[in-house]
């Protein structure tokens, strides 16, 4: 299982060192940003989204027709556009949240900021998020760009990833060691 991993990391950084490059050359970077932070939201926020983007048994063409249209919908730009389609034609968009992750994280140090994962139960507001950021400034010593998605399996807290570091402030966290605390008491 680890070399699949390590090779769809692989395979995230190459596609997202592709499109950086395409994305500098057309002086887009930060509008790319943009565009797949939203995409990030969408494919977390619909359980549809993802199925058609992780299925095996959902033709390339039905694929390829679908993201085109979610993109449409949602007034992504003509490269994110391409770059996805590109993805869907080479049956890569299993590893589509890995590659925008991937290009996040170019972008980060190229702002010389960290990045932070926050897995939080329901959608963050701006101002939690903005908190959040300022919180993480303050213990890492440097900017911080939020990378979020919603797990509603948490029931309630955080979790927040920055680098090789989790602080798990989940409440499912809490109740399995709570769980476990009474059964050894027993």
């Amino acid at each position: 299982m680890t070399t699949t991993t390590e090779g769809s990391s692989g395979l995230a950084q190459r596609y997202a060192a592709a499109l950086f490059e395409l994305a500098e050359q057309e002086k887009s970077l930060d509008q790319v940003a943009e565009e797949l932070q939203r995409l990030a939201g969408m494919i977390n926020e619909s359980a549809d989204l993802q199925r058609l983007i992780r299925s095996p048994v959902i033709s390339r063409e039905d694929q390829q027709r679908g993201v085109t249209a979610v993109l449409e919908a949602a007034g992504i730009g003509p490269l994110v556009q391409k770059f996805v389609g590109l993805v869907a034609t080479h049956r890569r968009l299993f590893a589509l949240p890995a590659m925008i992750a991937a290009y996040q994280q170019m972008m980060a140090d190229r702002r010389g900021e960290t990045v932070a994962e926050v897995v939080a139960a329901q959608t963050l507001s701006a101002e939690q998020l903005g908190a959040i950021a300022a919180i993480l400034k303050k213990a890492v010593g440097t900017d911080v760009a939020l990378s979020t998605r919603v797990d509603p399996q948490l029931l309630g807290g955080l979790i927040v990833k920055v680098g090789s570091r989790m602080i798990d402030f989940s409440l499912s966290t809490k109740l399995k060691r709570l769980s476990l605390a009474m059964k050894g008491t027993g």
